[in-house]
Formats: C-alpha cells, structure tokens, sequence
C-alpha cells in the first residue's frame, strides 16, 4: 500500500508535466498558423501549479530538497539530529499557515473564473492547501521515523559514523565537499 501512493504523484506528476507540454505548445502552434487557442496556456498554467507541488512531495520523499547544510553538516549526528527535528517543527508550522491561507484564497476565489479556460479560479489556488497538506503528512512520517529510529529528518542517514557520532576516517560529509 505505501509503495502505491509514491508511483501514483510520479504518475501524476508525469502526466502534468506531459499536459504542461502539449498546451504550451498547441498555443505556440495555433497562434503560428494564425488561429490562437486562448485558453491552452491558462491551463498550461494551471498545471503547472500542481506540478510545482507533485514535485516538491517527490523532493521531500526523497529527501533532496535543496538545502544549504555546509555547517550543519560538520556537527556530529546527535546535533544535527537536534536541529533537523526543530526545523520539521517550524516547516510543519509553516505549510500548517500557508495551507490555512491556502483554504481561505481558495474559498475566496470560487466565483472567479480563471482566464479564458472557463473553470474556476478555485481548481488552480487549491493546489497550495491541497500540497502544503501532503507535504506536512510526508514530512511528519519522516519526522516520527527520525525520532524512533534515531535518525535524521531532512537528511540521507550518514554513513561510516563511530559510536560517539564523528564521522569515520575517509567519509566525507557534505560540508567537507
């Protein structure tokens, strides 16, 4: 069951992207031959919201969000264990107030008819409640994993470590590239 939930926003995010493609460049190509279909790249657009977002949770599956650990990633393990579960704390804080925003412009805008595509408004700003609420729920699995199995967050769990937490002789870390 777990596994299916992954394949299924890579598919999606597949199928975005493939959507993304194909309205951009039917728009490009209708307005070439004279005759423009106004509402391809409003949907391109749309689409292009929700990838943003199906790519942000295959990131945070995945733990490759960008970030910039060049300090953090020279502290021994129990150290940036601490700092990594302080900083799911506060990014849970804030997809929790960027979701509830999310919900109000959302509710705010379903009267509103988004470009010339004819839907509403509502279908392309649910996209930030609708993400920052599978990111919050990826992110506190990995949350509640890291603090059972004594592991890192946002991290790919080092490798080579001594008991005492330093890192082994010979194993860079990424603060040492």
């Amino acid at each position: 069951m777990s596994a299916i939930v992954p394949r299924l926003e890579d598919a999606v995010g597949r199928i975005l992207l493939a959507a993304v493609v194909v309205l951009v460049f039917t728009g490009a190509a209708s307005r070439f031959v004279g005759h423009p279909i106004i509402w391809s790249v409003d949907m391109a657009q749309a689409a292009f919201v929700w990838l943003c977002f199906f790519g942000a949770l295959k990131a945070m599956r995945r733990k490759a969000h960008i970030g910039v650990d060049y300090f953090v990633a020279k502290l021994p393990v129990a150290a940036r264990r601490t700092i990594e579960i302080l900083l799911a704390a506060l990014v849970l804080a804030f997809l929790a107030t960027m979701g509830w925003f999310g919900i109000k412009l959302t509710l705010l805008n379903t009267a509103r008819i988004f470009g010339d595509s004819g839907i509403s408004y509502a279908w392309v700003t649910a996209a930030v409640p609708a993400g920052c609420l599978a990111l919050a729920l990826i992110l506190l699995a990995q949350l509640v994993r890291a603090l059972r199995s004594g592991g890192l967050v946002y991290s790919p769990e080092p490798r080579g470590e001594t008991p005492d937490g330093d890192p082994a002789p010979g194993v860079r870390t990424a603060g040492e590239l």
